[in-house]
This record gives structure tokens, sequence and C-alpha cells, in this order.
């Protein structure tokens, strides 16, 4: 079903329901592996996928169509991992290499990762990136989105993005060229 189509039943109080339901089942995975590489943890992602959903149901009414709709379901996400993240680091008033030691500690004990030695060194190099650096290199290397698609995700212009994309590849370069044994 298409976009328009969930839309158009959703605007219909009797099919309300269904179209939240294919809604969903359409995007949850993609929206909870989004938030998972931000989060880490199993428990934070299905949380904050449970958060994105209740906020994308009490704003579906208002979704005026002016942005693609998975668009603006990967911008409540992603505003909901930030929100996750900088309530974290203020929670436990840790400094950013303790929250980057603590996500690392739980990337190792993870299913995340499936035990190739490379993956889980990109991993920790990821986790070095200041968040919002992260969550743009995650976009564009993993989740393959074009940097227009971003751009109205995070609200960033195009440039900023390839800028903020070309640091994190170097930082990550370096981080590994670092670790190298």
């Amino acid at each position: 079903m298409t976009d328009k189509e969930l839309l158009e039943k959703f605007a219909n109080p009797e099919s309300r329901n269904y179209a939240f339901n294919l809604l969903v089942r359409q995007y949850q995975q993609k929206v909870y592996w989004h938030i998972r590489k931000m989060v880490i943890d199993h428990e934070d992602a299905n949380d904050l996928t449970q958060d994105t959903f209740i906020k994308v149901w009490k704003g579906l009414e208002n979704f005026k169509g002016d942005s693609q709709l998975f668009t603006w379901l990967y911008r409540i996400a992603t505003n909901e991992c930030l929100n996750h993240l900088a309530k974290k680091k203020r929670r436990f008033f840790l400094p950013i290499n303790d929250i980057t030691e603590e996500l690392s500690n739980k990337l190792e004990d993870t299913n995340m990762i499936s035990g190739d030695e490379i993956q889980l060194k990109l991993q920790k190099a990821l986790l070095t990136l200041p968040d919002k650096q992260r969550l743009v290199f995650n976009m564009k290397y993993y989740d393959e989105l074009k940097y227009e698609d971003i751009a109205e995700i995070t609200g960033t212009s195009v440039g900023a993005l390839k800028a903020s994309y070309h640091l994190a590849v170097k930082k990550v370069e370096e981080f590994l060229k670092n670790t190298a044994s």
C-alpha cells in the first residue's frame, strides 16, 4: 500500500486503526534499526520505537504531506534518539567518553554485531563521533539515504551534511588506523 493510500485510510475514522497498523508494519523494522544504531541497547531501541509510533499516531492527523512519510517518521525517530542520548548524558552526569565506553561495552555484549571483528571496530569508531555526526553517517552509509532525504529528516542543508559525513569518515579512518594491530 502506498503512503498516499495509508494516509487516506487514516483520514477515515472507520479505517484509522487499520491504516495505522499497516503503517507500523511497513515502517517498524526500519525505524527500530535506525534507532538501534544510535542507542545500541535493544531495550532502549524498543522503547524509543514505541515512543516514536505513539508520536506518529498523535501527529499523523496533522501530517500535511509536505515531505515523504518515511522522512517524517525518521525525523521523529531521530529526535527521540537525540533526546534520549542527551537525557542519558545529563542523568548520569557522564562526560562523553564515559557514555562512549558504556555504549561500546553494550556493543560487545549484544547480538547486533555478527561477531566480525572489523564490524565491531567500525561500530566502536562510530561511537566516538558526536551524536549528530554519527546519525548522518548511519543514514548515509547504512541506510543509503540520499543527502536530500537526510536534509529533510535533520533540517540541515545538504552542504553541511556532506561536510559532516566527510568529517565522520575521516574520524572513523583515523580511529581505525590508530587501533590497527
